[in-house]
Protein backbone atom coordinates (compact mmCIF):
# COMPACT_ATOMS: atom_id res chain seq x y z
CA UNK A 1 0.00 0.00 0.00
CA UNK A 2 2.67 2.39 0.52
CA UNK A 3 3.32 2.34 -3.15
CA UNK A 4 0.32 3.34 -3.93
CA UNK A 5 0.19 6.17 -1.15
CA UNK A 6 3.36 7.11 -2.77
CA UNK A 7 2.81 7.64 -6.37
CA UNK A 8 -1.16 8.95 -5.52
CA UNK A 9 0.73 11.73 -3.03
CA UNK A 10 3.31 12.38 -5.56
CA UNK A 11 0.84 12.62 -8.63
CA UNK A 12 -1.79 15.18 -6.27
CA UNK A 13 1.24 17.59 -5.56
CA UNK A 14 1.61 17.43 -9.37
CA UNK A 15 -1.35 18.08 -10.64
CA UNK A 16 -2.38 20.57 -7.55
CA UNK A 17 1.13 22.60 -7.95
CA UNK A 18 1.33 21.94 -4.51
CA UNK A 19 3.92 20.36 -1.77
CA UNK A 20 4.04 19.13 1.11
CA UNK A 21 4.32 22.69 3.13
CA UNK A 22 0.77 23.72 1.70
CA UNK A 23 -0.80 21.43 3.94
CA UNK A 24 -1.24 21.55 8.09
CA UNK A 25 -1.50 17.21 7.87
CA UNK A 26 -1.25 14.92 5.52
CA UNK A 27 -3.07 12.00 6.86
CA UNK A 28 -2.47 8.29 5.46
CA UNK A 29 -5.04 5.50 6.84
CA UNK A 30 -3.64 3.47 7.50
CA UNK A 31 0.11 2.27 6.75
CA UNK A 32 1.41 1.39 10.34
CA UNK A 33 4.67 1.74 11.33
CA UNK A 34 6.40 -0.29 8.63
CA UNK A 35 4.14 1.07 5.95
CA UNK A 36 4.89 4.51 6.75
CA UNK A 37 8.95 4.03 6.76
CA UNK A 38 8.44 2.65 3.47
CA UNK A 39 6.39 5.72 2.21
CA UNK A 40 8.58 8.39 3.34
CA UNK A 41 11.45 6.31 1.64
CA UNK A 42 10.03 5.49 -1.87
CA UNK A 43 8.93 9.79 -1.78
CA UNK A 44 12.48 10.69 -1.59
CA UNK A 45 14.26 8.51 -3.68
CA UNK A 46 11.23 7.43 -6.45
CA UNK A 47 10.08 10.99 -6.58
CA UNK A 48 12.00 13.80 -4.53
CA UNK A 49 9.79 14.23 -1.89
CA UNK A 50 9.50 14.38 2.26
CA UNK A 51 6.37 14.84 3.75
CA UNK A 52 7.93 13.51 7.32
CA UNK A 53 6.85 17.16 8.93
CA UNK A 54 3.61 17.06 7.82
CA UNK A 55 2.82 13.39 8.28
CA UNK A 56 0.89 11.43 10.11
CA UNK A 57 -0.60 7.91 10.10
CA UNK A 58 -4.03 6.72 11.18
CA UNK A 59 -2.53 3.19 12.36
CA UNK A 60 0.31 4.91 14.14
CA UNK A 61 -2.11 7.60 16.00
CA UNK A 62 -4.55 5.09 16.79
CA UNK A 63 -2.57 2.63 18.88
CA UNK A 64 0.63 2.82 21.17
CA UNK A 65 3.52 0.57 19.72
CA UNK A 66 5.43 0.74 23.59
CA UNK A 67 1.85 -0.41 25.21
CA UNK A 68 0.18 -2.51 22.90
CA UNK A 69 1.33 -5.51 21.14
CA UNK A 70 0.13 -4.56 18.04
CA UNK A 71 3.81 -5.23 15.56
CA UNK A 72 3.68 -2.35 12.88
CA UNK A 73 0.24 -1.38 14.22
CA UNK A 74 -3.08 -0.19 11.74
CA UNK A 75 -6.09 -1.89 11.45
CA UNK A 76 -7.41 -0.85 8.55
CA UNK A 77 -10.51 0.78 7.57
CA UNK A 78 -12.03 1.10 10.47
CA UNK A 79 -8.60 2.68 12.21
CA UNK A 80 -8.77 5.52 9.14
CA UNK A 81 -12.54 6.63 9.62
CA UNK A 82 -11.90 6.21 13.37
CA UNK A 83 -9.01 9.15 13.76
CA UNK A 84 -10.41 10.87 10.34
CA UNK A 85 -14.03 10.92 11.96
CA UNK A 86 -13.26 11.94 15.59
CA UNK A 87 -10.00 13.49 16.32
CA UNK A 88 -8.79 15.39 12.73
CA UNK A 89 -12.73 16.77 11.85
CA UNK A 90 -12.28 18.25 15.90
CA UNK A 91 -9.34 19.76 14.51
CA UNK A 92 -10.67 21.22 11.55
CA UNK A 93 -13.88 22.48 13.31
CA UNK A 94 -11.84 24.29 16.32
CA UNK A 95 -9.84 25.60 13.40
CA UNK A 96 -6.45 23.79 14.51
CA UNK A 97 -6.09 22.46 10.85
CA UNK A 98 -7.11 24.11 7.94
CA UNK A 99 -5.43 21.95 5.25
CA UNK A 100 -5.41 18.17 5.52
CA UNK A 101 -4.77 15.70 2.65
CA UNK A 102 -5.93 12.40 3.59
CA UNK A 103 -4.70 9.71 1.60
CA UNK A 104 -6.76 5.91 1.96
CA UNK A 105 -4.90 3.04 1.32
CA UNK A 106 -6.14 -0.55 1.25
CA UNK A 107 -5.20 -3.60 -0.36
CA UNK A 108 -7.16 -5.28 -3.53
CA UNK A 109 -7.15 -8.67 -1.92
CA UNK A 110 -8.44 -11.96 -3.90
CA UNK A 111 -8.09 -15.34 -2.81
CA UNK A 112 -8.15 -16.22 -6.64
CA UNK A 113 -5.09 -14.08 -7.20
CA UNK A 114 -3.35 -15.14 -4.03
CA UNK A 115 -3.84 -18.84 -4.96
CA UNK A 116 -2.20 -18.12 -8.18
CA UNK A 117 0.66 -16.62 -6.40
CA UNK A 118 0.21 -13.23 -7.88
CA UNK A 119 1.16 -10.24 -5.88
CA UNK A 120 -1.60 -8.12 -4.08
CA UNK A 121 -2.40 -4.60 -5.80
CA UNK A 122 -1.98 -1.87 -3.25
CA UNK A 123 -4.65 1.47 -3.93
CA UNK A 124 -4.51 4.66 -2.60
CA UNK A 125 -7.23 7.85 -2.96
CA UNK A 126 -6.55 11.31 -2.09
CA UNK A 127 -9.56 13.45 -0.34
CA UNK A 128 -8.52 17.39 0.38
CA UNK A 129 -10.23 18.32 2.96
CA UNK A 130 -10.62 22.46 3.70
CA UNK A 131 -11.62 24.31 6.12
Amino acid sequence: MAPAAARTISEFFCDTNTDAGDYDLILTGDLGYTGTELLHELLEIEYGKNIQSVHGDCGLMIFDLKKQDVNSGGSGCGCSASVLCSHIMKRMKTGELHKVLFVATGALMSPTSTKQGQAIPGIAHAVLLER
